[in-house]
């Protein structure tokens, strides 16, 4: 049997202009667009950055996912939107999955990729690399990531700060995403361990209402914007 192919898009962080050109190629030439949203809102961040890039007419599907941590419920609904993608896949067209960010990294696309290949592995999937929100956003608060023989850890924050305490003698910079729900939580580990005074936290990058607060102190009691990020250093620069 024969398949279109599906491409995983990395769209960036939020500013259109961040996308690659090879992405906006892919865009403009498949048959159906899927984009990840929650099953509450079905609004998609991912879906607005596209929209200057496509073709008039483009079909946009919007694919829902459960905000949840149930790993039944997740595996159902990757098992669901799996096969919608399929479905299209089988018909021999191109179908284009966008995510925010980079698809490899902490992304929705990385499960449904999973589930397809697992279930239909004679489906071809190609990847296009995109922008990460940290990198993005060392850009705009003009903070070098890593130099020189340092090493730098990605790490989530969105169960707390558990992975700081275990992580920050083992490297010498850290980017921790996804701090909003337990910004309070981590941004208390930060004073224990005394890094207060060397991260920044950056906020909406490359969208409207970007912030960059470099004196966190400042900043304590604040709940920051969901789409928050956290750059450490544990040395001056």
């Amino acid at each position: 049997m024969k398949y279109g192919t599906l491409y995983g898009i990395g769209v960036g962080p939020g500013d259109p202009e961040f996308i690659t050109i090879k992405a906006t190629k892919i865009l403009r030439k498949v048959a159906v667009v899927f984009a990840a949203a929650s099953t509450k809102n079905r609004y998609s961040l991912a879906v607005d950055i596209v929209s200057p890039h496509l073709t008039e007419g483009m079909p946009v599907e919007s694919l829902g996912f459960p905000m949840t941590r149930d790993n039944e419920i997740l595996k159902s609904a990757w098992q669901d939107n799996a096969r919608k993608v399929a479905k299209t896949l089988e018909e021999e067209k191109d179908v284009a999955f966008i995510t925010l960010g980079d698809p490899m990294t902490y992304s929705t696309f990385g499960y449904v990729m999973h589930t397809i290949k697992k279930s239909y592995p004679d489906i071809p999937v190609k990847v296009v690399p995109g922008i990460t929100s940290y990198q993005a956003a060392a850009a705009s608060a003009g903070r070098v990531l890593a130099e020189g023989e340092e090493s730098f850890t990605v790490v989530s924050g969105a169960l707390g700060a558990e992975n700081l305490k275990e992580i920050v003698d083992h490297t010498d910079n850290l980017v921790m995403l996804k701090v909003y729900r337990n910004y309070k939580e981590i941004i208390d580990t930060l004073k224990q361990l005394d890094l207060t005074d060397n991260s920044i936290l950056i906020s909406r990058c490359g969208l409207d209402g970007e912030q960059i607060v470099q004196n966190l102190e400042d900043y304590s009691d604040s709940v920051p914007p969901y789409l928050s990020l956290l750059l450490i250093r544990k040395n001056s620069a």
